[in-house]
């Protein structure tokens, strides 16, 4: 059984950094795209961040130069390094992955973690 689960949210100062980590737990799978997406109040989910297992990422133009995407393939594990936070940057922050078995591929979500810059 897969599990994704995410963490590192918390309260911020506008100008302060957050790292926010998702580590995808089971055996016998390989993760393909991970994917950082965020949901304001009163707005729809967007993507943040994209990386795939090998190759360049995507970074949403709001957080270009501030937001930072990385990967560790070995622990199943992507980051966000969020800097520079804007209290626009509040929100619920979720993990996306697309994780293959040698039976299925299936897409998953992890709970959220709620992030709040304050001004």
């Amino acid at each position: 059984q897969v599990q994704v689960v995410e963490s590192g949210g918390g309260l911020v100062q506008a100008g302060g950094s957050l790292r926010l980590s998702c580590a995808a737990s089971g055996s016998g799978f390989s993760i393909n795209y991970m994917r950082w997406y965020r949901r304001a109040p009163g707005n729809d989910r967007e993507l943040v961040a994209t990386i795939p297992r090998f190759g360049g990422t995507y970074l949403a133009d709001s957080v270009k130069g501030r937001f930072a995407i990385s990967r560790d393939n070995a622990k199943n594990t992507v980051y966000l390094q969020m800097n520079s936070l804007k209290p626009e940057d509040t929100g619920v922050y979720f993990c996306n992955v697309d994780i293959t078995t040698p039976t299925s591929a299936r897409n998953y979500w992890g709970q959220g973690t709620q992030v709040t810059v304050s001004s």
